[in-house]
């Protein structure tokens, strides 16, 4: 499918439909998942954070049906791995993308 295409059905879902189908229920015990973002880096909606968002929503789509096919306890922590993977490199790419643009996600400091 299309990034664009994806984008299409993304703009037309409030923003939290687009994690709303990962059985979270089902992630194997002890698993946990990595974060996503909800909102763009420095509040800027661009293609990378279309793309973005389009990356994960394929990857929970994959996630879904690798976990209807499964057959045992190792396809599902492959599939639930895997799905953790694709999050993380989708964060990557859209970090890298923004930095070259000049925008840089915020970072705390506690202590000196």
């Amino acid at each position: 499918m299309k990034k664009w295409t994806i984008f299409a059905t993304l703009a037309a879902l409030p923003a939290t439909a687009a994690v709303a189908s990962v059985p979270y229920d089902r992630m194997p015990p002890g698993f946990e998942a990595p974060p996503i973002r909800t909102a763009p880096i420095a509040g800027i909606e661009n293609q990378y954070w279309f793309n973005y968002q389009a990356d994960i929503l394929e990857a929970e789509k994959e996630l879904v049906s690798d976990l209807r096919r499964a057959t045992d306890r190792e396809d599902r922590w492959d599939a639930w791995d895997e799905w953790e993977n694709e999050l993380v490199d989708a964060d990557k790419d859209y970090v890298k993308e923004m930095r070259k643009k000049g925008y840089r996600t915020g970072r705390v400091t506690v202590g000196g």
